[in-house]
């Protein structure tokens, strides 16, 4: 395998990677305290322009809360939503297998984490979870003021990573944003399972 393009940097997704959530789990606790169902809330709101806006950091958390508060006529104040907002995260074996990978390749190669996250939940999954430590570089898109797929943003992975993209192995979940860095000739591929992920990694003799 020519030298430029030998994996040295490998970038993880977190959700559903290595660390599972379900935004159901605050709709169905949101739903207490207004007239909508939960599955309306969640069909409303957690892919909103609000959200996207919270995930880029263009908005802060509270500014954030006041539009989910206006468009849901919300009877909760910031610091009651805070918790419920924040507790949809759970670790399970899938994501310790990949964590455990993540780990060990960072022995060897450049290792990063790239999200689309909040501030929120970035800050309460650093305190709560203690899964970040496998990683040499985290990269949230509410630091970076841009979400996947744009291609601004896998071009910061690649930069913050020291590699080009042929040098740079992907793993995400979902399949759109796999084709979005697929598209800047990253090696990509969407995550399944610990299995299919080192199947995919031994392509390119990475054990």
């Amino acid at each position: 395998m020519p030298e430029n393009h030998k994996i040295k940097g490998i970038i993880f997704d977190l959700g559903n990677v290595i660390l599972d959530f379900d935004h159901r789990i605050a709709a169905a606790k949101i739903a207490k305290f207004t007239d909508m169902s939960g599955e309306d809330i969640y069909n409303l709101f957690f892919d909103s322009p609000d959200t996207a806006l919270f995930e880029e950091g263009r908005i802060s958390s509270e500014d954030f809360f006041k539009a989910v508060q206006k468009k849901l006529d919300l009877k909760l104040t910031f610091e009651e939503f805070i918790p419920i907002w924040n507790e949809i995260f759970f670790f399970s074996e899938k994501n310790l297998a990949a964590y455990n990978i993540a780990r060990a390749l960072k022995n060897n190669y450049r290792v990063a984490l790239l999200s689309n996250i909040n501030s929120l939940h970035l800050e309460y999954i650093k305190k709560t979870f203690p899964i970040l430590d496998a990683f040499h570089d985290i990269l949230a898109s509410c630091e970076l003021k841009l979400r996947k797929p744009d291609a601004r943003i896998y071009s910061k992975a690649l930069a913050v990573l020291g590699t080009q993209s042929a040098q740079t192995f992907y793993t995400d979940d979902r399949p759109e944003l796999v084709e979005g860095a697929k598209k800047l000739g990253i090696n990509s591929f969407v995550f399944s399972s610990a299995a299919e992920l080192k199947n995919n990694l031994a392509r390119f003799n990475i054990n």
